[in-house]
C-alpha cells in the first residue's frame, strides 16, 4: 500500500475525492498517467498496489465522494494499462460491480460510468464476469435514478456489441441466470431480458434454440404484460423462434410442449391464442417426438374449441383435425388410457362444443384401436351414460353412437341396454325428456328388433312394476308413433302368417303385459283381433281407472293415424274382420260418452254397417243392405291357436302379471290408509295413487285427464 502512497501524490489523492466532479476528473487523468508509465516500466506489483489502494480507501470508503473518486480512478487505471489490464481485471472489475448496489444513486450512475470505460478497453477479456455483469444489469435496468437507466442502458448496448463478437461467451453458464430472471415482473426488465434473448439469438455461434425450454414459460408470461411494447417484443421473439423451430431438424418439442399445454389455459386471450397456434404447428412438425404428449395437448385443444375467441376457436379447431388425422400406435407409446381420460374430463365441460368433440375423440379411438379403448371401459361408460341427459340433443346422438359402436359385441350390447334401463329407472326426468330420442337412435344405430328384444327381456323379469309398467307403455307409443321403427312394426303385423312376426310377437307379449293398453295397442298391430277382443273382455274394475283412460284416450287418437290406415281400410270388409269390430265396440262401451275419444270412435264405427254379435263370434245382418251372413273371421276358426300361438296360455299370463299389478296397487293403498291424515289428503291429490275411478271421473273425457300424465301409451 505504501508503494501506491509515493507512486500517486497526496494532491491528486485529495483531489480524488473532492466533491467536484472537475476536480476528480483531473485527478483520474493524473492517475491514468502514473499507471501508463508504470506499465510501460513493467511496474504490475505497484501497479496493483494502486489498484489496492483505490479500491479499500475510496471504492469501498464509507464517504459518497470517495466512493465515486474511486470507481473514476479505476477507470483510469484501466485506460492506463490498455492492452495489458486484463491481467488486474480481477482487482479492477468486482469492486466496480459491488458499487452496482450503492445506496447513493450518483456512486451507481458512476459504475455504470467506469464500467463502460473499463469495458471499452478490455472488450472480450472481461466476459469471465459477463453473469455478474448482467445480473447487475438487470437490476440497474429497473433503477429509481432516470439517470442511472440510461447509464445502465448505454453499457447494456456495449456489453452487447462486445458479446456478440466475442468467441469466449458461455451459453451454457448464462442460461440457469437467465432462466431465473424471466419470472420477474418489473417491466424494465422484462425489456432488458427480451432484448439480450433477441441479441444472443442473432449470433450464429450461439444456439439459443437448443435452450428455448428453458426460459419459453418465461416469453409467454410476458405475452400478458400490461405493456403493449413488451408484449410487442415478446411476440416478436417468440415469433422469431417458431420460425426458427420450423428450419431445424432437431427441436426439442416434449418439453416446450408441456409448456405450451399449460399456457393454453391463459386467462389472458393473446397468451392463449399464441400456445394454441404454436401447438398447431408442433403437431405439423413433432411428428413421433409428441406421440406422449398427444393426451396432456388435446387437453389444452378440447376448452379451446369453445373459446370466447373466435379466432382461438378457429386454430383449436384446425389443431384438433390434425390431432385426430394422426394415425399413432399404442406400440409407439401412444397411451389410449391417457386419452380417454383427458375426454372424459372433458365429457363434463360447461360447453357444448368441448362435449360434442370429446365424443368424437372416442368414436375415432373405437375405430381404430377398440381393444384398448374396451379394457378402459369401466372407468368411462359410467361418464357415458351421463351424458345421455346432456342438455343438448347433439350431444346425446353422439353418445347413443358412441354406445352403438361399443355394443357391436353380444356382451356390451345387454350391458349397454341394463345400464339404460337402469338409468331410465333412477332418472325419471331422462325417460319422459329423452327416453324416445334414445330409443329411436339406438334403434337405428343397432337394429330395432334386437333393442327391442333385450329390452322386453329385462322389463319382463323388473321386480318395479310401476317403473316397468311406465317403461313399456313409452316403448309403446315409440313403437307405434316412430317412423324409425316402421319395419318393426311391419314383421309384427305378420305374426300370424310369419314365423319371424311370430317370434317378435311373442318375445315383447311378457313384457308389454305391464300395461293393459300396450298388450291392446301389440294386439291391434299384430292384427290379432280376437285375441285383443279377449282381453277387453277380461279386463276387471281394478283395471278401468284414470291411468287406464288416459291411455285409452291417446290409443284412440293413434287409430286416426297414417299408422293404422290399414286398420281402418279393413272395416270395409266388416266380415272377414268381425274380431276387430268387436274389440274397437268393446274399447267404446269401455269410454265415457262424454269424452273426446268416444266421440272420435263411434264416429269410425259409424261409417261401417251395424252388426250384432252372437256368442260364437258370428255376424248377423240387421241392415237390408250388403248381406254377410255367417262369415267366419279370417283364419280365426280355432279361438285358442293361430300360427302356433297358443292364445289362451298368453291370456292368462296377461291376466298373471296383472293381478301382481293389482296386489302391489292394493298394498300400497293399504299403506297409504295407515297414513296420517295429512297424508291421505296429499295423497288425493296424486293421480297415481287413485284407488278407482268413481263414477264423475268415468264421464270425465280423458282428453283433459291425459294433461296429468306423462304421454306413454
Amino acid at each position: 500500500m505504501s508503494d501506491a502512497f509515493t507512486a500517486i501524490p497526496a494532491a491528486v489523492l485529495r483531489n480524488l475525492a473532492d466533491k467536484l466532479y472537475e476536480k476528480r476528473k483531473n485527478a483520474a487523468l493524473e492517475v491514468e498517467g502514473i499507471v501508463k508509465q508504470l506499465t510501460v516500466a513493467g511496474d504490475h506489483d505497484k501497479i496493483s498496489a494502486v489498484i489496492k489502494l483505490l479500491v479499500h480507501e475510496f471504492t469501498y470508503s464509507s464517504q459518497a465522494n470517495h466512493r465515486k473518486g474511486g470507481l473514476i480512478g479505476l477507470a483510469a487505471a484501466t485506460v492506463g494499462l490498455s492492452s495489458e489490464a486484463s491481467q488486474h481485471l480481477e482487482q479492477i472489475v468486482p469492486p466496480v460491480i459491488n458499487s452496482f448496489g450503492d445506496q447513493d444513486s450518483r456512486v451507481r450512475y458512476y459504475a455504470c460510468e467506469a464500467l463502460y470505460n473499463i469495458a471499452k478497453v478490455v472488450r472480450g477479456d472481461f466476459i469471465v464476469f459477463f453473469n455478474q455483469i448482467f445480473d447487475a444489469l438487470c437490476k440497474l435496468s429497473a433503477d429509481s435514478d432516470p439517470n442511472v437507466q440510461r447509464a445502465a442502458h448505454l453499457l447494456d448496448r456495449l456489453v452487447k456489441d462486445i458479446v456478440t463478437e466475442s468467441d469466449q461467451f458461455s451459453i451454457e453458464e448464462f442460461i440457469p441466470l437467465l432462466r431465473e430472471r424471466m419470472n420477474v415482473l418489473n417491466p424494465y426488465v422484462r425489456q432488458f431480458l427480451v432484448g439480450w434473448i433477441t441479441v444472443l439469438d442473432s449470433v450464429p455461434d450461439i444456439d439459443m434454440l437448443g435452450f428455448l425450454p428453458d426460459f419459453l414459460d418465461g416469453l409467454f408470461n410476458m405475452l400478458s404484460d400490461s405493456s403493449h411494447e413488451i408484449r410487442q417484443q415478446a411476440d416478436s421473439a417468440l415469433s422469431e423462434f417458431l420460425q426458427e423451430i420450423k428450419n431445424s431438424p432437431s427441436v426439442d418439442y416434449g418439453r416446450m410442449a408441456e409448456i405450451l399445454v399449460q399456457r393454453a389455459s391463459s386467462p389472458d386471450e393473446f397468451t392463449r391464442w399464441t400456445a394454441i397456434t404454436w401447438i398447431n404447428e408442433f403437431i405439423k412438425l413433432g411428428g413421433d417426438q409428441l406421440v406422449p404428449y398427444y393426451a396432456d395437448m388435446l387437453g389444452a385443444i378440447l376448452p379451446c374449441i369453445a373459446d370466447k375467441e373466435e379466432k382461438i376457436r378457429v386454430v383449436a379447431r384446425e389443431t384438433n383435425e390434425e390431432l385426430l388425422a394422426l394415425k399413432a400406435d399404442p406400440a409407439e407409446g401412444f397411451d389410449v388410457g391417457a386419452i380417454l381420460s383427458i375426454v372424459k374430463r372433458q365429457l363434463s365441460s360447461e360447453y357444448e362444443a368441448t362435449r360434442i368433440e370429446s365424443l368424437h375423440w372416442i368414436s375415432t379411438l373405437l375405430n381404430r384401436h377398440r381393444t384398448e379403448v374396451l379394457s378402459f371401459l369401466n372407468d368411462i361408460f359410467d361418464t357415458l351414460l351421463k351424458a345421455l341427459s346432456d342438455s343438448s340433443d347433439q350431444v346425446v346422438l353422439l353418445v347413443l353412437e358412441v354406445h352403438a359402436c361399443i355394443a357391436e359385441d353380444q356382451y356390451n350390447f345387454r350391458q349397454l341396454i341394463v345400464f339404460l334401463v337402469h338409468k331410465f329407472q333412477t332418472d325419471k326426468v331422462l325417460l319422459e325428456k329423452r327416453g324416445a330420442l334414445i330409443i329411436r337412435r339406438l334403434c337405428v344405430l343397432i337394429d330395432a328388433e334386437r333393442v327391442y328384444r333385450e329390452l322386453s327381456t329385462i322389463l319382463e323379469r323388473e321386480a318395479d312394476l310401476d317403473f316397468a309398467s311406465t317403461m313399456v307403455q313409452a316403448l309403446n307409443l315409440i313403437l307405434l308413433t316412430s317412423t324409425e321403427l316402421s319395419g318393426l312394426r311391419d314383421l309384427l303385423k305378420q305374426s300370424l302368417v310369419d314365423a319371424a312376426g311370430k317370434d317378435l310377437f311373442l318375445s315383447l307379449y311378457a313384457s308389454w303385459s305391464h300395461s293393459s293398453m300396450a298388450i291392446l295397442s301389440l294386439c291391434l298391430l299384430a292384427q290379432a283381433y280376437q285375441h285383443a277382443s279377449s282381453v277387453i273382455q277380461s279386463l276387471t274394475e281394478e283395471d278401468i281407472n284414470v291411468k287406464f283412460f288416459i291411455q285409452l284416450d291417446k290409443l284412440i287418437n293413434l287409430l286416426e293415424t297414417p299408422i293404422f290406415a290399414y286398420l281402418r281400410l279393413q272395416l270395409l270388409e266388416p266380415g272377414r274382420y268381425i274380431w276387430l269390430l268387436k274389440a274397437l265396440y268393446g274399447l267404446l262401451m269401455l269410454l265415457p260418452q262424454q269424452s273426446a275419444a268416444f266421440k272420435i270412435l263411434r264416429t269410425r264405427l259409424k261409417t261401417v254397417p251395424s252388426y250384432s254379435f252372437d256368442h260364437k263370434g258370428q255376424v248377423n245382418r240387421t241392415s237390408s243392405a250388403n248381406p254377410y251372413l255367417h262369415f267366419s273371421d279370417d283364419g280365426n276358426g280355432n279361438m285358442n291357436m293361430h300360427n302356433g300361438i297358443d292364445f289362451a296360455f298368453w291370456l292368462q299370463r296377461f291376466q298373471q302379471i296383472q293381478q301382481k299389478h293389482h296386489a302391489h296397487f292394493k298394498l300400497q293403498a293399504r299403506s297409504n290408509n295407515t297414513s296420517t291424515h295429512t297424508s291421505k289428503v296429499k295423497e288425493v291429490q296424486k293421480p297415481e295413487e287413485f284407488k278407482g275411478p268413481p263414477a264423475p271421473e268415468l264421464s270425465r273425457p280423458p282428453s283433459r285427464l291425459s294433461r296429468r300424465g306423462p304421454g306413454q301409451v
